[in-house]
């Protein structure tokens, strides 16, 4: 079975306060809308995520291949009808729909949601049963009391069969207070999965900083670092972060010899405890005799992903005199960017000389040196 999410960013959020919207402002380090799309991303049977956004925040959102995007509408309903149709021409067996405002969501609540229409539900969504007592008040005084039995809070991501919950919001007219009110209008039956207390929804400008202690408690940081050499051969150009770099000599290696990749992905690995390249790709294994160095670094992030892992940002220096590195550096930034996935402006590319000291300074190879730091929401 395929499983995709349905993130609905596309409101202004002005109870929230602040100069933009919600989804937008920052959050224990990071935005709201990161922290929510990486719990999603965090869970091995998504298989897409859709974000439905406003017009005006299109180049809002890090790219990452995982991840398309929808232009909202004038209401909630019309929003996620649209993420709907725009995924209706490659449709997945289940969509998860999520509010971006509830960016304390664990990838274990999501799950937990994909295990009930795995289990045969056509419907299924998180709530907690009311515990308060209910009155009814006007004028700033109490008028009446309202049973509490068989109430619950309602919360999100709520998941359905996709041609089924497509069709009842195709079928739906007017807004609707949320999904499972779509799918009650359509006839279905709606399981209802254990909620969490902390999957709150910012709506109030002091839910940010309920949410941000929430957070902070349950990030798990990691910093990596990676280094590696090879020297020069017989050749006419470099293979450096991806890019073939015209010089009167190459780098020789049992693969391709991408010292940068290499320093990349052994900063992965190392910040996972997975140990280097040699341990998942073994230099005895002729299989990796003159492999793209790319094959490497996508491992190590498809890895990191597995583990539940964001990669946030890398940096890699490539110490050495020649060839120049600067010319070449931002068609290097956008090749990590199209092996790894993470944007343009979350990779740093950069060159030192070593002042004509020890074996890069003599020009008789290149090293590299790498940092990366992975996130992962913990439950």
């Amino acid at each position: 079975m395929t499983n995709a999410a349905l993130i609905v960013a596309a409101g202004r959020g002005t109870r929230a306060g602040g100069d933009l919207p919600k989804q937008w402002q920052p959050l224990a380090g990071r935005r709201v809308i990161d922290w929510t799309v990486d719990a999603f991303l965090a869970v091995p049977g998504i298989t897409s995520i859709t974000v439905v956004l406003h017009a005006d925040d299109i180049d809002r959102l890090v790219p990452h291949p995982r991840i398309r995007v929808a232009e909202g509408g004038a209401t909630r309903a019309i929003s996620v009808r649209n993420g709907l149709d725009s995924m209706a021409g490659d449709p997945p067996d289940h969509v998860l729909i999520h509010d971006v405002a509830r960016c304390c969501i664990t990838p274990e609540q999501i799950s937990a949601v994909l295990d009930m229409l795995h289990a045969g539900a056509v419907a299924a969504a998180p709530a907690l049963p009311v515990t308060d007592a209910l009155w009814t008040g006007a004028g700033g005084h109490v008028t009446g009391t309202r049973d509490r039995a068989d109430l619950y809070r309602a919360q999100t991501p709520q998941g359905f069969e996709f041609a089924t919950i497509l069709a009842a919001h195709r079928a739906h007219a007017g807004d609707a207070a949320d999904d499972v009110a779509v799918a009650r209008a359509a006839g279905l039956s709606v399981a209802i999965v254990e909620g969490d207390e902390d999957n709150l929804k910012i709506t109030h400008p002091q839910d940010f900083g309920r949410a941000s202690k929430l957070l902070e408690h349950k990030m798990d940081i990691r910093i990596g670092t990676g280094f590696d050499v090879h020297r020069f051969g017989p050749g006419d150009h470099c293979m450096l972060c991806g890019v073939a770099v015209p010089h009167d000599r190459g780098l020789q290696g049992h693969s391709d010899a991408d010292v940068g990749m290499h320093a990349l992905t052994d900063a992965i690995y190392g910040a996972m405890a997975e140990g280097d390249i040699g341990r998942h790709f073994p230099p005895s294994d002729p299989q990796w005799k003159g492999a793209e160095s790319h094959v490497f670094l996508r491992h190590a992030v498809d890895l990191a992903s597995q583990k539940g892992f964001t990669i946030n940002n890398m940096d890699v220096t490539l110490v050495c005199e020649r060839p120049k590195i600067g010319p070449h550096a931002q068609a290097m930034q956008e090749a990590l960017s199209r092996v790894t996935g993470l944007a343009p402006d979350r990779i740093s590319v950069k060159a030192t000389t070593s002042e004509r000291l020890g074996f890069t300074g003599r020009e008789e190879g290149i090293a590299a040196q790498a940092a990366v730091t992975l996130v992962k929401t913990c439950a």
